[in-house]
């Protein structure tokens, strides 16, 4: 009888992250397409239309670039915490509360030069997700209480007040009731590059990609964080500062994912309004796995995370697909890749047996 036994690789799979990342993505597209026959849609014309509204136009390209920034970002403050083994599941949350600090700033002082407001748009956003991700760190240093649990309900909290505040104080009088706050003044637009669609969030990803390769690449913190990953036992017997590091990597995550907020209200919606909680903060989840926790894998796969909603909105409009469809896609490209890290580190062999 034929049967399989795992064998633990010498060294973990060389060319295996490529592989897995490929096969889990032709793996839940071909799954996805193929739940479309479940509705009694045609599985080849869902395959066309999610290709037409991907790279069918460039109207597309230059869609999914701009939902790939707020996706860039998150993904980068997500892997700063994930590196130390920091499980921080609220870039959701902190997405919001940067935005609702630089719709703040915007808000209380429009009549400051632009040279002046942005800057002080991203500073009130850095702050406010760096402080709401520091919640989380301090209950897990004092308390011992689990930041993914922690970081999970926090998201909802700060839903919530972004929709007390567009609906209550901030909310536009010339809305005709829509939830949404007045448009900012010129001054707190991040505008677009050229005369193209795309904006300059473009530039704020390039410089925190760099500047989150140069930190860990070339700094003492840096090479902290990653010793401190190996657990808190190992950071304090090295004689590392493991709560601090702990603190640290938390406030700088969430700031990574305000700023995220940020960017987003002030370039693409120029308001604050619920619209702009589109998931984002969930999707960083997954590209960060996906690339590897590496900043220009992340690039790559924030751009096609947001290539591929892109897609489903263009199947939703063509072949009337539930909203959900495109979670449920992510979700299996998650899904696949952790399963797949299996195959990193063991193989099977055959065995013949009795």
């Amino acid at each position: 009888m034929a049967a399989f036994r795992v064998i633990k690789r010498d060294e973990p799979w060389r060319g295996g992250a490529l592989v897995i990342v490929l096969g889990a993505l032709a793996f839940s597209l071909s799954a996805a397409i193929l739940m479309l026959a479940a509705q009694g849609k045609s599985p080849l014309q869902g395959a066309l239309v999610l290709w037409q509204g991907t790279f069918g136009h460039l109207f597309a390209l230059e869609d999914a670039l701009r939902k790939a920034v707020p996706i860039f970002l998150c993904s980068l403050g997500v892997a700063v915490a994930f590196r130390m083994q920091v499980w921080n599941i609220g870039a959701e949350g902190q997405f919001s509360l940067g935005a609702m600090a630089a719709t703040w700033a915007a808000l209380s002082f429009p009549a400051l030069p632009k040279p002046l407001l942005l800057p002080l748009m991203f500073l009130a956003a850095l702050a406010a997700g760096g402080l709401w991700a520091f919640i989380p760190a301090w209950l897990k240093l004092r308390f011992k209480v689990s930041e993914i649990i922690t970081t999970l309900m926090l998201n909802y909290i700060a839903i919530l007040l972004l929709d007390y505040l567009v609906f209550g104080v901030w909310k536009d009088p010339s809305s005709f009731g829509f939830p949404m706050t007045p448009e900012f003044s010129p001054n707190a637009i991040l505008g677009p590059i050229g005369g193209t669609r795309l904006h300059w969030g473009l530039a704020v990803c390039a410089v925190a990609g760099v500047g989150f390769w140069a930190f860990f690449r070339f700094t003492i913190l840096g090479y902290e964080l990653k010793a401190g990953g190996e657990g808190a036992r190992v950071a304090r017997y090295a004689g590392l500062r493991y709560g601090f590091l702990v603190a640290f990597v938390m406030a700088v995550s969430g700031a990574l994912s305000g700023l995220a907020g940020c960017v987003e209200t002030s370039a693409a919606l120029g308001r604050l309004q619920p619209s702009i909680m589109t998931g984002y903060g969930y999707t960083a989840i997954v590209v960060a796995w996906l690339a590897r926790l590496e900043p220009l894998p992340i690039a790559l796969a924030s751009f096609l995370l947001a290539l591929l909603r892109v897609g489903v909105e263009n199947l939703q409009l063509e072949m009337q697909v539930p909203a959900a469809y495109g979670s449920i896609m992510e979700g299996l490209i998650l899904l696949t890749v952790l399963a797949g890290q299996f195959f990193q580190t063991y193989r099977l062999e055959r065995r013949r047996g009795e």
